[in-house]
């Protein structure tokens, strides 16, 4: 099964992504944690990326396209894949397009989450992450045993810069001018799925598993 996950930030698409590809046995190529890798450890695309994404603007295609490139040709990814945080724009579409021909596959489905934007800024600005172990919890919904402690290593907990409510209401924007068309794009193709991502996360997962179930 090749996936691509779309929805704003805050969507709980990287949630779902990550349960589905433990449930499917397929990798879940997240571009959005590749990044942040290379930003934790100081490499130049990594901190081109970080000042892109503290401004709220999207990461450079040629930074993010020859990252995913290089992922969905290993083996792990050749019984299918679940692409969350890419493509982002059209352009990028295209370049994935072009990039899936070299290498064989067709997507399967792209699941589409849709959620309330002031439910969005809630759900991100609550989010804390480990400094240490990058794990994350949420100050009201998986709050850590002591606050700003990590529960798994004891590290400092912090608000992540693009976590923060003007960076976050800046993705939105952008989200909906650059990456909302997608729909549009993949819907030509008869690939899109929507799901209220605005549900229980079992709820949510259930109906992705079901619009799957034609594919």
């Amino acid at each position: 099964m090749k996936m691509i996950f779309l929805g704003p930030p805050g969507s709980g698409k990287g949630t779902q992504a990550k349960m589905i590809s433990v449930r499917l046995g397929i990798p879940q190529v997240s571009t959005g944690d590749m990044l942040r890798s290379a930003v934790r450890e100081g490499t130049p695309m990594g901190l081109k990326a970080k000042a892109m994404m503290d401004s709220g603007a999207l990461v450079a295609d040629e930074v993010v396209v020859g990252i995913v490139q290089e992922r969905l040709a290993k083996v792990d990814c050749e019984s299918g894949f679940i692409l969350d945080g890419f493509p982002r724009t059209v352009p990028q579409a295209d370049a994935l397009q072009a990039c899936l021909r070299g290498l064989g596959k067709d997507l399967d489905v792209v699941i589409s989450l849709e959620v309330d934007k002031d439910a969005v800024v809630e759900r991100i600005t609550g989010r804390r992450t480990c400094r240490d172990c990058g794990k994350m919890f949420h100050v009201r919904l998986d709050p850590p045993t002591q606050e700003n402690i990590c529960d798994v290593c004891g590290g400092e907990l912090c608000l992540r810069d693009d976590d923060r409510e003007a960076t976050i209401r800046k993705r939105l924007e952008v989200y909906a001018e650059q990456t909302a068309p997608l729909i549009d794009y993949y819907q030509r193709f008869n690939l899109v799925q929507t799901i209220d991502g605005m549900q229980d996360i079992s709820q949510v997962q259930d109906q992705i598993l079901m619009a799957m179930g034609g594919k």
